[in-house]
């Protein structure tokens, strides 16, 4: 990983201005290598890039831009041996004729480049090119080849400044729209991005970090990048713009460490994009992907289009916002309520914050009546019909078939509902609630309990322990993978995990999972409880989760042969590590270890767990702040391979995530001071001191 560029050559500077007057350095800009990905980042003013050149056999020019999720990118046809960029010249900013992006100089090694395809827009029209090979014909554009440069440039689709890339081959020639190599076996290349899309408001590493923050270039180079006033990015250069769950999980682990006004932001931008009956958006289509969105239902401009299709983050938000309320937003709790708020789902009209977050926890108090008067799986939360994705894992086989998600049901409905009853009683919420509201949040507390009692049972799976063994091996073997740390693991007793989610029909399905780390998080389970599930996913993989690169998201060991198909190391949701759902577990199981009624051999286990992990996530520093990493096992061990750099992964992951720089408040338990410990909403107020 290279880190901290600098400004080149004056003369280069001055053909960048197109003017003759050098830019300042930029507030930020760092660069990384990430599997086949050479990626680069910068930050100035009204410019913010994301720079990738893809390396191997299929290379590949493509620059994404926080400024309307917009960005544009060059496929080339593939090349006969696989192919290495390098920058030769650090990206610097550019603003032209109302457009703003950025120039860089780079090289790559490879006899002759062909351009296959080129596409300017929005980035989630990259993303479909990148992932399944089309995208809207009505933002196709052509090549223009002058000399020794081939551009494209088009406005955008409703007639505002649009996009453009421009390749000028510094070293080499272009013959019959190929690019030659030069003598070298090199071709050299000035390249130049441009985006019109209205830029975004940046929010300084300064304003965004109290002292607490652990002392990351990587991760606040990363959240820098993906931080504005507006809202914070899901990640780039694939997610560049809001999605709700991840602002929402990212505020809640990062908020020892935020500045009041950081956490703030996250949460007006997602109270701001509620649907009227209290929803949370999911992700928001905006720029030109918003002005085809609007053309197609016979409607003109580029409001933005929101997405409510997940079930999860209605029932996240309650318990971010009251844990800050509650702690450290205690003393502005009552000014940020009341303040108003604008709404982008119902564009034009303005309301207060606490009356935007009564509308969210009305709504989650209504969907959990019908399981608080009768339990069962029927009445429980389920993704909407129609779709196989509902919660985090939404890749189609993310949950495995099910409908009825655990971690959904058994922490983050019972979660959002006792938040609902604290801020209640707190008599925060007061000045929003009507008369209706006060009959309905004060049934809350017997609600919660009901959910906490009942929903997490149903998902209960038990295998005898010769099964399990037998599971194991087959598995092991299957995988090219060592059995034995796993057998040996597993004991004499059943094995007993929460199953992914259930089915239709309320049968589990048997995926062991890294969610227990939201109960930890959340929730107040029993010691019995804490002992047997947080054991049940540290087992070594593939009886649990655990392995030397880190904790898996799901082992399909004890499934069915079709699951295990669709749950492998090269699945987004398979059996690969996603670097905040350890930040999850770790922050977690720092919360359990604040309680004071543990008996000791349960503690014991919990602080053998919390040194386990953590020596995972310090192995594997490197990749920390990307979205996920894949493994292979060779020479005895388990190794990283990045996601998206073997042929068989579905996708590749994000340089840059906000959710992975969560480190900056989950730190190793021996890299704090007594003063630094930061618990909030600990399973027990009172203190353990004697």
């Amino acid at each position: 990983m290279f880190k901290d560029f600098r400004w080149a050559a004056a003369g280069v500077l001055c053909s960048l201005t197109l003017c003759g007057q050098a830019l300042a350095a930029p507030d930020l800009a760092y660069r990384l290598t990430e599997g086949q990905n050479l990626n680069a980042f910068i930050r100035e003013d009204s410019v913010a890039a994301h720079l990738l050149l893809r390396n191997g056999a299929d290379p590949r020019i493509l620059v994404a831009f926080p400024a309307g999720n917009s960005g544009v990118g060059l496929w080339f046809e593939p090349v006969e041996r696989p192919a290495a960029w390098r920058l030769d010249q650090p990206l610097q900013p550019v603003r032209r004729s109302g457009l703003n992006g950025v120039m860089v100089r780079a090289s790559i090694d490879a006899p002759r480049l062909a351009p296959k395809q080129a596409v300017l827009s929005n980035v989630r029209y990259l993303r479909d090119y990148q992932a399944v090979g089309s995208f809207p014909a009505e933002v196709a554009v052509a090549p223009r080849i002058d000399g020794d440069t081939i551009s494209y440039r088009r406005p955008r689709l409703d007639g505002a400044p649009g996009y453009e890339l421009t390749v000028r081959v510094v070293a080499g020639r272009i013959d019959r729209g190929a690019i030659i190599a030069g003598p070298d076996g090199r071709i050299a290349l000035e390249i130049t991005a441009l985006s019109g899309d209205a830029p975004l408001t940046p929010m300084p590493v300064a304003q965004l970090l109290n002292p607490n923050a652990a002392a990351d270039p990587a991760a606040r180079d990363a959240l820098a990048f993906l931080s504005y006033r507006e809202k914070f990015l899901a990640g780039s250069w694939r997610f560049n713009t809001y999605f709700g769950r991840d602002t929402l999980m990212s505020v809640r682990l990062l908020m020892p460490a935020l500045r009041p006004a950081a956490v703030e932001a996250g949460l007006n931008s997602v109270m701001a994009r509620l649907s009227p009956g209290g929803e949370v958006a999911h992700e928001e289509g905006i720029g030109e992907f918003a002005v085809l969105q609007n053309r197609k239902a016979g409607r003109d401009g580029d409001a933005a289009e929101l997405d409510y299709g997940m079930v999860d983050d209605d029932y996240m938000l309650g318990v971010v916002a009251a844990d800050y309320l509650q702690g450290p937003g205690q003393a502005r709790a009552r000014s940020w309520l009341a303040q108003p708020l604008v709404s982008e789902s119902q564009p034009g009209t303005r309301t207060s914050t606490g009356a935007m977050l009564v509308r969210n926890l009305r709504f989650v108090l209504t969907q959990s009546r019908p399981f608080a008067a009768a339990p069962s799986a029927k009445t429980l939360i389920a993704i909407k019909p129609g779709r196989m994705t509902g919660e985090w894992r939404d890749s189609n086989e993310g949950l495995g078939g099910g409908v009825y998600a655990y971690d959904v049901n058994a922490t983050l409905v019972p979660a959002a509902i006792e938040a609902a009853d604290r801020l209640y009683r707190a008599g925060l919420l007061d000045p929003y609630l009507s008369a209706e509201d006060r009959a309905l949040f004060s049934d809350a507390a017997r609600m919660g309990q009901v959910w906490r009692a009942k929903a997490p049972p149903l998902f209960r799976v038990q295998l005898p322990a010769a099964d399990a063994a037998s599971a194991v091996r087959s598995y092991a073997d299957g995988l090219g993978v060592p059995a034995a740390p796993a057998l040996r693991s597993l004991g004499r007793q059943p094995l007993v995990f929460h199953a992914l989610s259930l089915d239709a029909a309320g049968k589990p399905v048997p995926i062991v999972n890294s969610d227990e780390g939201f109960d930890l998080l959340f929730g107040h389970p029993s010691a019995a409880d804490l002992d047997t599930y947080v054991t049940a996913i540290m087992r070594p993989f593939p009886a649990g989760l655990m392995t030397d690169v880190g904790l898996v998201v799901a082992n399909a060991a004890f499934a069915a042969p079709e699951a295990q198909r669709r749950f492998t190391p090269a699945a987004y949701h398979g059996a690969v590590v996603w670097s905040w759902q350890q930040a999850l577990l770790a922050a977690g199981l720092e919360r359990q270890l604040a309680r004071c009624d543990l008996p000791a051999p349960v503690r014991a286990k919990l602080v053998a767990s919390q040194a386990e992990l953590w020596r995972a996530i310090r192995a594997t520093r490197a990749v920390q702040s990307s979205e996920l990493w894949s493994w292979a096992f060779r020479d005895g061990q388990y190794q990283v391979v990045p996601f998206g750099a073997g042929k068989a992964d579905v996708d590749e992951s994000n340089a840059a995530q906000l959710w992975s720089t969560v480190y900056l408040a989950v730190q190793p338990p021996k890299a704090r001071t007594a003063a630094k410990t930061i618990v909030i909403n600990p399973p027990e107020r009172r203190s353990c001191a004697r």
